[in-house]
C-alpha cells in the first residue's frame, strides 16, 4: 500500500507533479514579496535595493506588551519582506540542487508568465530572470 501520493503515480507523473508544487510553491512566494513591495512603497527592480534589504539588520522592538501601531506594522511588513527574500534565494538554491539549473529556470519562467497574467508587473517581486540565468 502506497504511503504518499506520490508511490502510486508512475515516475513521469510524480515528477511532473512535483515540479508543479515546486511553480506554486515559489509563485506564492513571490506573489506575498511583490505585495508586500507593493503596500511598502519600494520597487525590487534594482540590484541596490534588494541589496540593501538583504543586508540591512532586522529592526529591533522594545520589550514591552503587545501593542499594535502603525510603525509596527509597517516593520512587520518590512521584516517580513526580508525574510521572504532570503527563503525565495534559499527555495531556488535547493530547486537547482534537486532539479538542476534548466528545471529550475523553466519553473521561474512559467511562474513569472503567470504572474504578469495576474496583473503584476515584471520584476515586481525582485527577480531579473535575464540577469539571473544570463548574467549582467
Amino acid at each position: 500500500m502506497p504511503t504518499d501520493a506520490n508511490d502510486a503515480l508512475p515516475a513521469g507523473d510524480a515528477q511532473a507533479l512535483s515540479l508543479q508544487r515546486m511553480a506554486l510553491s515559489i509563485e506564492e512566494i513571490n506573489a506575498r514579496i511583490a505585495r508586500l513591495a507593493l503596500a511598502l512603497g519600494v520597487s525590487l527592480q534594482t540590484e541596490g535595493v534588494l541589496s540593501g534589504l538583504l543586508q540591512e539588520p532586522p529592526a529591533q522592538t522594545e520589550a514591552r506588551p503587545f501593542q499594535s501601531t502603525p510603525e509596527r506594522r509597517v516593520a512587520g511588513k518590512w521584516l517580513e519582506l526580508r525574510g521572504l527574500l532570503v527563503l525565495r534565494y534559499g527555495v531556488e538554491k535547493r530547486y537547482v540542487d534537486q532539479v538542476g539549473v534548466s528545471l529550475t529556470r523553466q519553473i521561474l519562467v512559467e511562474t513569472e508568465a503567470h504572474m504578469l497574467r495576474e496583473g503584476f508587473q515584471s520584476g515586481a517581486d525582485g527577480i531579473d530572470l535575464h540577469r539571473l540565468f544570463d548574467g549582467p
